[in-house]
């Protein structure tokens, strides 16, 4: 791969751009598919601007279990294949608990899945009406998450593999807003987005409270790239969709999505 393509992209994710190439070299030399497990949105967008304009004899498929997945299986290919749904290895999966009596959140549920020592690129989106809740997984943890996952904190739940053609539609809490910011500092996100004071939110990243595509950063000057996903503890999250522009002030228009946990009158 020429070292040219990695100035482009930050420094952690050069492990990641090898697999790329790595991914698509042995589709192509083994003449046959290779499927990855769930990767996020950033990482199907460094697949994107890597791979480029494709040609006939190499292509890639990505899925992740409906068409709105924010998170996917991507399957790297010779030219002649074309796959169907279950070359993808998906298996739903739902959440049976009592709804009279409890309430589950995806934070729990996310919480829950990672502590049992699940890797994250194990399962796919995690999914509700507002009521139900289903996750997909990898096809081959089916055992693993009917077995062993019984207690979601302190409520007993029943996890099923259950058909895909009972995927829930989900409810749809993502707002998209458009935003001015001065720089793409991960505190001047944080604070414009959720409007609170730049120290506020310097104080949540070094306090551990935000991460970036589900990995804890400590730094405020940390630069958000395009399809990030931020988390912050107890105020939602923002991903960082587009950038639209620039101002005669020098400030940058952005198109963000928006998932609130409190309403803004609550945040201080």
């Amino acid at each position: 791969m020429d070292s040219a393509v990695f100035q482009h992209f930050r420094p952690e994710e050069r492990p990641f751009i090898e697999r790329i190439n790595d991914w698509r070299n042995q589709a192509v030399d083994e003449y046959r598919p290779i499927l990855t497990n769930f990767l996020d949105p950033r990482q199907i967008f460094l697949i994107e601007s890597v791979l480029g304009k494709l040609d006939q004899s190499f292509q890639y498929w990505q899925f992740g279990g409906y068409n709105q997945a924010e998170r996917r299986r991507v399957i790297f290919a010779p030219g002649y294949y074309t796959p169907e749904m279950a070359d993808y290895q998906l298996q739903l999966f739902e959440i049976k608990y009592p709804q009279k009596f409890a309430d589950l959140s995806h934070g729990k549920i996310l919480g829950t899945l990672i502590n049992s020592g699940v890797e994250r690129s194990q399962f796919g989106d995690i999914i509700t009406n507002g009521q139900d809740w289903q996750f997909f997984g990898v096809k081959n943890m089916t055992d693993f998450f009917t077995e062993q996952i019984s207690k979601i904190g302190a409520i007993n739940v029943r996890v099923e593999a259950i058909s895909d053609m009972d995927v829930l539609v989900p409810s749809n809490d993502w707002v998209n807003e458009t935003l001015l910011i001065t720089s793409f500092r991960l505190d001047t996100i944080v604070a414009d987005t959720f409007k609170i004071s730049r120290q506020r939110a310097k104080d949540l990243i070094e306090g551990q409270r935000v991460q970036v595509n589900w990995t804890v950063v400590t730094r405020p000057d940390f630069q958000v790239d395009l399809l990030d996903m931020l988390s912050v503890r107890k105020f939602g999250r923002v991903q960082l969709r587009a950038v639209l522009g620039q101002t005669r002030k020098e400030r940058f228009k952005v198109q963000i999505g928006t998932l609130r946990r409190q309403p803004l009158s609550g945040q201080k």
